[in-house]
């Protein structure tokens, strides 16, 4: 499929996980993507993997928690290629914890990677996907959605950016950009395989964490979710919550 050609698409956490997968799957399909990072030596090695099969990528190590190198990343985007038609917030943290031993330094360090970061990337990408009728997908959890043990820090990141992703949504449908969210149960990456089990830890409570289905989801099954809202066959779809979690927060 192309539903992408001559589509430019900026993602972060580009270098494993949901971000890698995504990179895949929309230059696959023929997108320019401007791939982002902050890990340089991974995300070097995985995108000229990708280059070589003749994907257009170009790469950025970012750190997404610097205003001024984020905005200067989709500058650098726009000079490289013209145009920003989607936008991919995928970077992300998880801090899992006791609730009473995460510190105000913590807790503000998981918000400003999992949201200030989507907040200033979507202001500085808005004026760009305005005059492209663009589009922005960003990743919230189902964590967003249904409170979650030893997680306080994580649901509240996340439920923030399911509502940020909305308002955008309402403020932005008759200007012609769609802002909707994807909302992730567990997955098979990085971040979810480094989760460690907080001290003491109720069992029965943790394991609402866990999908129905027994098995978790691969980075491109979310990928594959991201690439239908960020193209044209999602035209009529904005605001929307995409929960992908294997029945987790059906009960």
């Amino acid at each position: 499929m192309t539903r992408f050609d001559g589509k430019v698409a900026f993602i972060t956490g580009a270098a494993s996980g949901i971000g890698l997968a995504t990179v895949a799957r929309l230059g696959r399909e023929g997108a320019k993507v401007y791939a982002s990072d902050i890990n340089a030596e991974l995300l070097a090695r995985e995108t000229a993997r990708l280059s070589g099969e003749g994907l257009d990528i170009h790469t950025r190590v970012l750190d997404v928690t610097d205003e001024t190198d984020c905005r200067a990343a989709v500058e650098e985007c726009l000079a490289k290629f013209g145009r920003l038609d989607i936008l991919c917030n995928v970077a992300g943290m998880v801090l899992t914890k006791n609730f009473l031993d995460v510190s105000a330094e913590e807790w503000d360090w998981v918000m400003t990677v999992n949201t200030r970061s989507v907040f200033v990337l979507c202001q500085a990408a808005m004026p760009h996907l305005l005059e492209t009728s663009g589009n922005i997908v960003n990743i919230s959890s189902a964590a967003g959605l249904q409170g979650l043990p030893y997680n306080s820090a994580y649901c509240a990141s996340k439920g923030a950016v399911l509502l940020l992703s909305k308002s955008l949504a309402v403020e932005f449908a008759s200007r012609g950009v769609r802002v909707n969210a994807v909302c992730p149960g567990a997955v098979d990456t990085p971040l979810v395989k480094n989760i460690q089990i907080p001290e003491g830890a109720d069992m029965a409570l943790y394991g609402r964490m866990f999908p129905l289905t027994g098995y978790y989801a691969q980075p491109e099954e979310i990928a594959g979710a991201v690439a239908y809202l960020a193209s044209d066959e999602a035209k009529f779809v904005t605001g929307s919550a995409l929960v992908i979690d294997g029945g987790q927060t059906a009960v």
